[in-house]
């Protein structure tokens, strides 16, 4: 059993989300073409430390990508567009909004194609909805560079709230959390 499993009790996978115009979903073997281009891309690369190379990720990828708990592919009209992560935040790393750290991170990464159309957003929110469903009160947090202008406008549309500002990775990172809305909201 992986650690995310245990960190997050509950039905893995889920039945998929579905948004007005996308779908999350379990990864399948049909997204492997797609998630390697978009572990490939330059574009993609810029700020998370840059493309991987394409034949190491032939051989390294397995058959059926991202198998685990917080792993969801985002589709949109049965084509994979980009991917969406819930996992722990390296304990060891900066940033944290708990003394002990492990809080759920929210990643994601979309092709280039799929940029600048709202997807981003409309696909963690769903995210998002689905995590506070599951596990009422549990914030989340979310890292990015602070120069990468279209990640930040998500973290705010989504709601996130800046906590701090360090650098890491050789640039300025932003550093936020979204706390989830309770009944008496």
């Amino acid at each position: 059993m992986s650690d995310e499993i245990r960190a997050y009790p509950g039905v893995w996978p889920p039945a998929p989300i579905k948004t007005e115009r996308l779908v999350l979903r379990q990864s399948e073997a049909r997204d492997r073409t797609a998630l390697i281009d978009l572990f490939t891309s330059p574009e993609v690369g810029i700020y998370v430390g840059g493309a991987r190379p394409r034949e190491e990720l032939e051989h390294a990828l397995p058959e059926v990508p991202g198998q685990r708990f917080g792993f969801f592919v985002v589709e949109l009209n049965g084509t994979t567009i980009g991917m969406i992560t819930l996992d722990r935040r390296e304990r060891e790393g900066k940033g944290h909004i708990r003394p002990e750290g492990g809080e759920p991170e929210l990643g994601y990464m979309f092709l280039p194609q799929a940029w600048g159309r709202g997807y981003a957003t409309e696909a963690c929110a769903a995210a998002l909805d689905w995590f506070a469903d599951t596990h009422p009160g549990e914030p989340v947090v979310l890292s990015t560079q602070a120069a990468n202008e279209a990640s930040m406008r998500v973290a705010a549309k989504l709601g996130f709230t800046e906590v701090e500002r360090f650098e890491d990775y050789g640039a300025e990172q932003w550093f936020g959390v979204w706390y989830p809305r309770t009944t008496s909201d």
